[in-house]
């Protein structure tokens, strides 16, 4: 008994590894569809979106933060008295990791303090005037804006 031959053509595998011409196409519209959209706001002046609104500093509190270890984390006064430390930090380490990573891309060599803020309106801000980094603490989450408020508190 002979079967009939399959009559699709088998697909190379080189066929297989290639992205379909239609998603191809969309990621580019997509690419350029996003250049020509911040040109515009460019070229037009648009004022910026997105940005924290500027409000008085109500407390203010100097804090050095130590990577202890992989998730080991301690944060401390300039004078070396300790507000947190932990064995897995949580979010105080993913901070910590953050400055030191800016803090290797500027390349400061040392430990100088970071300022923890807190405006009128609410906002909590970490802020390294070594790097210009900073952290809006808010975007984070209650919890874990409640653990750089009670540093501030304390």
């Amino acid at each position: 008994m002979m079967t009939a031959p399959n009559s699709r053509r088998p697909q190379s595998d080189k066929e297989k590894e290639l992205i379909p011409p239609f998603l191809l196409k969309g990621m580019f519209a997509l690419a350029l569809g996003s250049i020509l959209m911040v040109a515009w706001a460019v070229w037009t002046g648009r004022e910026p979106t997105g940005q924290p609104p500027a409000a008085p500093v109500v407390a203010e509190r100097q804090l050095v933060l130590v990577g202890l270890g992989e998730q080991a984390v301690a944060v401390r006064t300039p004078e070396g008295e300790t507000l947190f430390e932990a064995d897995n930090g949580g979010f105080v380490t993913v901070i910590q990791i953050g400055l030191r990573r800016a803090r290797t891309v500027h390349r400061v060599e040392d430990n100088p303090p970071v300022r923890l803020v807190k405006y009128e309106n609410g906002r909590l801000s970490l802020q390294d005037d070594a790097t210009g980094w900073s952290a809006e603490l808010q975007a984070f989450g209650p919890d874990n804006q409640a653990v750089f408020a009670r540093m501030l508190s304390e």
